[in-house]
This record gives C-alpha cells, sequence and structure tokens, in this order.
C-alpha cells in the first residue's frame, strides 16, 4: 500500500481527489473526455490489469463539476480468478488518497418485469450472492473496524441527489435492489426467478466487493446500474456481453449527463 500511494502521489503531485467513480461495462468514455492524469493500472504497484470487453484499467484523475474525481476507468471481476482482497484492492487507495464519497456504477440485467434496458436505476440495497467477503482475513484496523454495520450501505442522502439530479435531467430514474453473483455465464430462468423471489430488482456481477469494502473504510457509497438486458433469457434472444455494451453505448449520453448532474449537486 505505501509503494502505491508513493507512486501515484508523485504522479498527481498535490491533486487531493474527493470523491471516487468506479466505471463499469461501456461507461469509460467518462473518463476519456475529462481524462487530465492517467495511470495504466499495470503501471501501479499492487494493482492488476482490467482484461474485460469494454473496460480500459486506467486510473484518471479530473475535476469534473468543481469536484476533484479520480475514475477507475474498468474495473476487476471476481470471476477472472482474483481474490476479493485483489479486486477492492482500489477502494481501499482511494480512502487513501483522500476521497470521501464513492459513486459505483455497472451494467445489469431486469429482474424486476417493469424494467426495461436502458434504464438507469438507483442502487438502494444489494444481496451478496458471490459466497465470499473482501472482509475476511485479518482485520486492519486503519480502514475499519473488524464487524461493520451494513445497515445503510447505500447513503439516503446520496439517493436522494442522484434523484434530484435525474429530475433535473428529464430522467426516469427507477430504484430498486441489487444482486451480485460470481459469473462470468448469465443466470439461468430458475435462478432469475429465485433473485426475484429473494427481491431482487437486478442483477450482475460486480459492485456489491467495492461497496462492502467502502462502507467498511467509512466512505459514502451511491450505485447506478444501467439495465442493459433483461436478465433471463427465456423466450427470448439468447444473451450476450455485446449485447450489454450495445445497450451501455446507447444509454450512456444520459448515464454520463447524470453522473456531472450527481457531482454538480453534491455539496463541498
Amino acid at each position: 500500500m505505501e509503494d502505491t500511494i508513493k507512486f501515484i502521489r508523485e504522479k498527481i503531485g498535490g491533486f487531493i481527489p474527493e470523491i471516487g467513480i468506479i466505471l463499469g461495462s461501456g461507461l469509460g468514455e467518462l473518463a476519456d473526455e475529462y481524462s487530465q492524469i492517467s495511470i495504466p493500472y499495470n503501471e501501479i504497484p499492487g494493482f492488476i490489469k482490467s482484461n474485460v470487453q469494454g473496460h480500459k484499467g486506467r486510473l484518471v484523475f479530473a475535476e469534473i463539476s468543481g469536484k476533484k474525481v479520480v475514475m477507475m476507468q474498468g474495473r476487476n471481476h471476481f470471476y477472472e480468478g482474483h481474490s476479493m482482497q485483489e479486486i477492492t484492492y482500489p477502494v481501499r487507495v482511494m480512502k487513501k488518497l483522500g476521497v470521501k464519497t464513492l459513486i459505483l456504477t455497472n451494467a445489469a440485467g431486469a429482474v424486476n418485469e417493469t424494467f426495461i434496458p436502458s434504464d438507469l436505476m438507483i442502487i438502494k440495497d444489494h444481496i451478496n450472492c458471490m459466497g465470499s467477503n473482501p472482509l475476511i482475513g485479518p482485520n486492519d484496523s486503519e480502514f475499519g473496524e473488524r464487524f461493520p454495520d451494513m445497515s445503510e450501505v447505500y447513503k439516503k442522502n446520496l439517493i436522494a441527489i442522484a434523484k434530484k439530479s435525474a429530475s433535473d435531467l428529464g430522467i426516469d430514474i427507477k430504484e430498486g435492489v441489487y444482486l451480485a453473483n460470481i459469473g462470468p455465464c448469465y443466470e439461468t430462468p430458475a435462478e432469475i426467478n429465485m433473485a426475484r423471489l429473494l427481491g431482487a430488482d437486478a442483477v450482475g456481477m460486480s459492485t456489491v466487493p467495492e461497496a462492502i469494502v467502502a462502507n467498511y473504510c467509512g466512505l459514502n457509497v451511491i450505485g447506478i446500474s444501467c439495465i442493459s438486458n433483461i436478465a433471463s433469457a427465456h423466450d427470448r434472444d439468447k444473451l450476450s456481453h455485446s449485447e450489454v455494451i450495445d445497450t451501455t453505448n446507447k444509454s450512456k449520453e444520459k448515464f454520463k449527463a447524470l453522473i456531472v448532474k450527481m457531482l454538480s449537486n453534491l455539496k463541498d
């Protein structure tokens, strides 16, 4: 961690980010538009390279809407064979760099039958079905306590800001529960029925480990999903990652506008 922080600070000088953003599949264009300083993951000690289509794999520093921001242009996933600790390491790094608020984004499949592809959904809570937890192992009290409270991972005040920002832009935004599975295969129709019975509105393969660690570290967390497909392929065409990328590309302009507006509406 000391090597990581020293390396990054040498690259960014006196830039101290206050807000972190993790950009999911197909959403990395925001970082391209505002990039002031970018560092490939494979150059940063302790980071692992992102290998998923739609994830460039860079740490990008920029000022957006008057806020100093660090963006992860792509994330790593548990299904790639990395450990939970490896995929959430960047969240701890953000905490060390000075980040107070973390905006998590992803592409997700709709479980709620009223959702359609290209909808945006505010994550109000999550269900961890990944069979593991990034806090397993020795606890580092410098970051957080052994048994962190999880009653309000996604902060209500940030949810209110997201709703206001969507209203300001005329975006009909949804709100729901995100269920995380390991992946990399998509869910069966029976698994989607199970997710629906559990109370999920959308399902994906990321975000929850990062949210757990961010909450543990005392960061204020907000999550936004881009609904990229109907989760179960029952009675429809087969699912594919290209469909996910295609849908996020179609909805990326309103997604980017929402993130920028949220940053504008966040109080210092």
